[in-house]
């Protein structure tokens, strides 16, 4: 159903710092580089933007979150072991999410600018 999430950040080279690598171990590719955005698309066709607002200053959305979809349980763990490596913050550290072990698996961080993400796999190990 979702096919683009955008997040607005304050400094554009400094978050692709941070997502760059990110993008890189979920096998994502740059679809754009512009000066005020950036949009990573993944292999099913989804597109992940980040960039200046076009009106006012970036700011965090309280209660917003994306998700990032991962195709193992060791991609989730390679992929929250990196944001923290590149200054993220903790939001929620990897492993099973509610009472089915086979079911969600996932790890919350925050990116340099404060904004919520999960990276995810539903499904067994």
């Amino acid at each position: 159903m979702l096919t683009t999430a955008r997040y607005g950040v304050r400094d554009l080279a400094r978050a692709r710092t941070f997502y760059d690598p990110i993008a890189q171990l979920l096998g994502a590719v740059l679809a754009y580089d512009r000066p005020d955005m950036a949009a990573y698309k993944g292999a099913e066709g989804g597109m992940f933007l980040i960039g200046k607002p076009f009106e006012g200053e970036a700011s965090v959305g309280n209660g917003s979150q994306m998700g990032f979809a991962a195709p193992s349980r060791a991609l989730v763990d390679a992929v929250y072991a990196k944001a923290i490596e590149l200054g993220g913050k903790c939001g929620g550290a990897p492993g099973v999410r509610g009472p089915d072990p086979n079911g969600f698996y996932g790890a919350y961080f925050r990116d340099l600018d404060g904004n919520k993400l999960v990276v995810f796999r539903m499904g067994p190990a």
